[in-house]
C-alpha cells in the first residue's frame, strides 16, 4: 500500500488546489525569462502549446487511476499497463525527475543566497569551501525539518507559501522596471539556434505529473480533480508568461539563468523578490521528493512501511544526496534544461500516452483520441531527442 493511503486527513478543494499550484510554479520562474531570451518571443507559443498538452496528458493519468482502484502512484498505473517491466521503467523516471528538480532547487537557494553574501563560505581545516556550495548546505539543514512531514493536507499549508512566493517574486520584478531600469528591451521575434533550450527549460516548468497522483488521492472530493488541474495549470502558465515577459523586456539577451541574479541588490523590491523565492525551496522540497521516499519504502518489509522513523531517515538521506549533486552540478540552467528535456518529457508526455492506450486500448479503434495522442508521443519524442542532445552538449560547454 502507497503511503498517501496513510494520510490522516484528507485535502478539501483549496488545499488540493494550492499543492495543484505549488507542484507545478516554483523554480521553473526563475529560468522562464532566460529561455525566452534564448528562443526569442515566438516561442511563447510553444510554451502555450506545453502547457496545454501537460494538461491533456495530466486527464490521461486521473483516467488511468480511476480505470483500477489498485493504481495509487505512477509507478502503479504503469504496472497496470505494462507489467513489472512498466512499473520499473515508470519508477526509475520519476524519481530521476524528481531527484533533478530537487537538486535544482539546491541550487537556487545556493546561487541567490550567495548573491546576497558573496563574501561567505565554510572552512573546515585546510578545506576551504566558498559562498555558492556553503549556502546549498546551509539550505539541506533550513529544509531538514520538513522531512519530518507527510500529510498533504499539512503539506497544504507549506505549499502555500511556496505559491506566494512565486507571485512576491513576480511583483517585485515588475517593481524593479518600473523603479528606473524600465522595459525597453525589444528582443528577437525568434532565434532558432536557442529554440531547443527554451523548449527544455518551458517543459521543466510542468514536470509535476509523478506528484499528481498523491495529490489526486489526497482529495476529500476526487471528482473536483479535472477542474483543480484545470485551475492549476491556467494559473501557472499565466504567471509564467508574465515573468517571461517582463525579464525579457527589463534584461533582454542579458537575463541570466535565473532571473533573480540580474536584480541590483541595492534595490529594496530586488533584496525582497530574492529573500521571498529562497521560501520557495523550503516549500516545495519536501512534496517534491515525497513520491521518492514512497517508492523506497513500498521495497522495505511489510511492518516497516508506515514507520515514521524510517520514513523521515529515508527523506533526510534523499536529502543529504542531493545536497552533494548540487554541489557537484555547475549550473541551474544545466539542471533544468536535461531534466527538461530527457525527464520531463518522458514522465509527464509519452509515458501517460503509453500507458492510457494500453489500459483503455485505443489503439484497436484508429479514433480521434487514439491519432491524438499518437501526434502527441512522435512530438515528444523528437523534442526529447534535439532538447536532450542540445542540453548535454551546453552542459559540457559550461563544465
Amino acid at each position: 500500500m502507497d503511503s498517501v493511503h496513510s494520510t490522516r486527513r484528507q485535502a478539501n478543494f483549496l488545499k488540493t488546489c494550492i499543492n495543484g499550484i505549488n507542484a507545478l510554479s516554483g523554480i521553473g520562474i526563475l529560468s522562464i525569462p532566460y529561455a525566452l531570451s534564448s528562443g526569442g518571443w515566438l516561442s511563447l507559443v510553444v510554451l502555450i502549446l506545453i502547457s496545454l498538452a501537460a494538461f491533456f496528458t495530466g486527464l490521461l493519468i486521473r483516467r488511468c487511476m480511476e480505470s483500477n482502484p489498485l493504481a495509487t502512484s505512477y509507478p502503479d498505473i504503469a504496472g497496470i499497463a505494462f507489467g513489472r517491466k512498466g512499473r520499473i521503467i515508470a519508477l526509475v523516471f520519476t524519481c530521476l525527475e524528481l531527484y533533478l528538480v530537487a537538486t535544482g532547487l539546491l541550487i537556487l537557494e545556493g546561487d541567490n543566497l550567495h548573491k546576497l553574501s558573496p563574501h561567505f563560505g565554510f572552512k573546515f581545516g585546510s578545506l576551504k569551501m566558498d559562498g555558492r556550495h556553503s549556502f546549498v548546505i546551509v539550505a539541506g539543514l533550513i529544509i531538514l525539518p520538513s522531512m519530518w512531514l507527510s500529510d498533504l493536507s499539512v503539506l497544504s499549508y507549506l505549499s502555500l507559501g511556496g505559491v506566494l512566493s512565486s507571485l512576491i517574486v513576480l511583483i517585485c520584478v515588475f517593481c524593479v522596471g518600473a523603479s528606473g531600469v524600465g522595459f525597453h528591451r525589444k528582443g528577437s521575434l525568434v532565434n532558432f539556434e536557442g529554440l531547443p533550450t527554451a523548449v527544455s527549460l518551458y517543459t521543466f516548468c510542468y514536470g509535476a505529473h509523478a506528484m499528481f497522483p498523491a495529490i489526486y488521492l489526497s482529495m476529500k472530493k476526487k471528482s473536483q480533480f479535472s477542474i483543480v488541474l484545470l485551475l492549476s495549470f491556467m494559473i501557472c502558465t499565466i504567471t509564467y508568461m508574465t515573468m517571461a515577459i517582463l525579464g525579457y523586456l527589463i534584461y533582454g539577451d542579458d537575463v541570466q539563468s535565473q532571473v533573480t541574479l540580474n536584480l541590483p541588490t541595492e534595490k529594496a523590491s530586488a533584496k525582497v523578490a530574492i529573500y521571498t523565492i529562497l521560501a520557495g525551496p523550503v516549500a516545495k522540497y519536501a512534496i517534491t521528493i515525497m513520491p521518492i521516499a514512497s517508492a523506497i519504502e513500498n521495497y522495505l518489509p511489510v511492518k516497516h512501511r508506515h514507520n515514521k522513523v524510517i520514513s523521515a531517515t529515508i527523506k533526510m538521506c534523499v536529502l543529504a544526496s542531493t545536497v552533494v549533486l548540487a554541489i557537484t552540478l555547475p549550473s541551474f540552467e544545466s539542471v533544468a534544461s536535461l531534466s527538461g528535456a530527457a525527464l520531463v518529457v518522458s514522465v509527464s508526455f509519452l509515458l501517460p500516452c503509453a500507458c492510457y492506450l494500453k489500459i483503455f486500448q485505443v489503439y484497436r479503434s484508429f479514433g480521434f483520441d487514439f491519432f491524438v495522442i499518437m501526434g502527441l508521443v512522435i512530438l515528444a519524442i523528437l523534442l526529447g531527442v534535439v532538447g536532450t542532445y542540445s542540453s548535454v552538449i551546453e552542459t559540457f560547454k559550461h563544465i
